[in-house]
């Protein structure tokens, strides 16, 4: 890394106090940290100590920075997570999942509270529990609880000026009725109260309550609502056997450990809610496994806890500094949070249990992928072996022709780079030069004007590295000769779908490839992918021309009459449907022209017949 004069003055002037460095490249700010002393830390960047691979490829790319100072370890912190939300730089930990789960909100500080699904914790007096991870858990929570607890779904202003009728939801007994006076601010607020107590883990009361109102019901030969009364038990009770109870207290705690192998790193979080684990969620890492844990696991929990309301207590692997952290997710809580590295007893078998999760999920990750690489890069790189290419192709472009006994003919051209579709690079031909039904010479005009345009330099279509023709020996031969009429030596091979063989050219006999090999199945996708494109936009356009030859040909519908027609009547068929005096009271009809289009339908289903 070279220093330069700008640099070397700043190194000079670095203050010994906390703050923020942002480190940067060409003016863009490429990695974002905190330190006890900017001082010593940024020095240690341009000092002659080794680094860790990614940080020595930081480094290397670093021709300026700056500092921010902060009065305390605290607000360096704080001044950090939103330097790294404002920039989010390449280098710091980044979660792959930035998605915001849904809590459950209940708005206590309304009269008579409602159940709702909220996106974010807003400070706005209501209660939030979560958050739920997956669509499936929130919808299996809210719908237990709007079974068994009848709070209101509405979003009226309550208590009313004068009463209204209840509307459907107090008929199936899934509301008190509050709109209308049914019930008491008293009775209300008791129930909100057991579904605040039921959210905190705390079910066999409202167990014993359920079951209570199911013998009741029995007893007044009741036999619907006792029967809604036993599912709604059944359903807790199924809810709470899923969940993986590990008695440790009756807080609320999340559990935090990392695994790395080297290369990627996972961070794994337990959420144990009441004394039972609820959800464990995966967190993936990129480029972080060769970091220390304290270092990865104090980046995460400041992305982690960004946009997420932190359990009681947060018992972690490893960190740098837990007092600062502590601090910070108190002021991230809005009230008492106690974090813990422990070093024996149960939390540090649920940081170990976190641990495990952690090396488990790292593995499939890296099994996954190893499954996608052998898919694309890998599958390209036994394509090139098997038609003796002399690099592996990275850019490979799939041609296909479709039409209809020559009517509406298109062609297609789908792209795959690095084994993986490129759906933004794919394009559609309309066939210009060739009348009817000709698909050889469809392709030789098709791979003319592709070939051409980059030759010309025309747009930005990069020249392909592989070009795959959908037929045989004779498609082939017309897509070469649009390659050698430009001059130009791309590779090309033709499959034919009958056998699967591959053609190259000027070969007598095709190659045959395993059916079940990675090269195969990836110009089997190119191959189905350019036909499917192909087929699609045949079928649009053929649409079109229906509706043109059957709308636009008839005196009087120009473009917006034919507008209105479809909008009123959705379709073609719809409208050969209608009577005259209907399509006169269309916007903008007049009566000769809807007799005109109405005549003119008729014979033409006449004719069909």
């Amino acid at each position: 890394m070279l220093i330069n004069d700008t640099m070397r003055q700043k190194i000079a002037l670095l203050p010994d106090s906390p703050g923020c460095y942002l480190m940067k490249e060409l003016g863009e700010v490429i990695y974002v940290g905190k330190a006890v002393s900017l001082l010593h830390r940024v020095r240690t960047y341009f000092s002659s100590q080794p680094h860790s691979a990614k940080v020595q490829a930081m480094v290397d790319r670093v021709d300026d920075f700056d500092v921010i100072l902060a009065s305390g370890n605290l607000e360096a912190l704080i001044l950090e997570s939103n330097l790294i939300k404002l920039y989010r730089p390449y280098y710091n930990i980044k979660l792959m999942d930035d998605k915001h789960y849904p809590y459950i909100r209940i708005s206590v500080n309304e009269p008579f509270p409602r159940l709702t699904v909220a996106r974010r914790v807003e400070a706005d007096g209501a209660r939030y529990f979560g958050p739920y991870y997956g669509t499936s858990a929130i919808r299996q929570v809210t719908g237990l609880l709007r079974r068994a607890f009848p709070l209101r779904t509405c979003t009226l202003k309550l208590p009313p000026a004068k009463p209204l009728r209840p509307c459907i939801s107090f008929e199936m007994g899934q509301c008190l009725g509050p709109c209308a006076g049914l019930v008491t601010q008293e009775a209300y607020r008791a129930l909100v109260e057991e579904v605040i107590a039921f959210l905190k883990g705390r079910y066999k009361p409202v167990v014993d309550r359920l079951e209570r109102e199911m013998a009741q019901a029995s007893l007044e030969l009741q036999f619907e609502r006792a029967a809604e009364l036993r599912d709604s038990i059944r359903d807790i009770m199924g809810l709470m056997e899923q969940q993986n109870a590990q008695q440790t207290s009756l807080s609320d705690q999340d559990v935090i450990a990392a695994a790395g192998d080297g290369l990627d790193a996972m961070a794994q979080v337990l959420f144990i809610r009441g004394g039972k684990m609820l959800e464990a969620q995966a967190f993936p890492l990129p480029r972080e496994g060769s970091e220390p844990k304290e270092e990865i696991l104090d980046a995460f929990l400041e992305q982690f806890y960004l946009d997420r309301v932190p359990a009681r207590e947060v018992i972690v692997q490893a960190l740098t500094d837990p007092e600062t952290m502590e601090a910070w997710l108190r002021v991230r809580r809005g009230g008492a949070v106690t974090l813990t590295v422990p070093k024996r007893g149960d939390r540090l078998k649920l940081v170990e249990n976190a641990l495990q999760n952690a090396k488990d999920a790292l593995m499939k990750r890296n099994a996954r992928e190893q499954v996608v690489q052998e898919r694309t890069v890998g599958a390209s790189r036994e394509l090139a072996a098997a038609l003796s290419l002399r690099s592996v192709p990275r850019r490979i472009e799939g041609f296909d022709i479709s039409n209809t006994q020559g009517a509406q003919s298109v062609a297609s051209m789908v792209v795959f780079i690095g084994g993986e579709p490129a759906r933004k690079e794919y394009r559609h031909f309309r066939i210009k030069t060739v009348q009817g039904a000709n698909d050889f010479a469809s392709m030789n005009e098709v791979l003319l004007r592709r070939l051409r345009r980059t030759q010309l330099a025309q747009d930005a279509w990069p020249m392909p590295d592989l070009i795959l023709v959908d037929g045989g020996p004779e498609q082939l031969a017309f897509a070469l000769k649009a390659r050698d009429s430009l001059g130009l030596d791309v590779p090309m091979f033709g499959l034919a779908k009958r056998l699967e063989e591959i053609w190259l050219p000027g070969e007598a006999e095709p190659v045959i490839l395993d059916r079940h090999s990675p090269a195969m199945h990836l110009i089997q996708r190119i191959r189905d992918e350019a036909h499917r494109f192909a087929v699609t936009h045949h079928r649009k356009l053929r649409g079109k021309a229906s509706v043109h030859s059957r709308l636009e040909d008839v005196p009087g519908i120009g473009p917006a009459r034919r507008r209105a027609l479809l909008a009123a009547f959705r379709s073609v068929k719809g409208i050969m449907e209608q009577e005259a005096e209907s399509l006169a009271s269309v916007p903008g009809m007049s009566r000769k022209a809807a007799q005109a289009l109405y005549d003119a339908l008729h014979r033409e289903r006449e004719k069909d017949a």
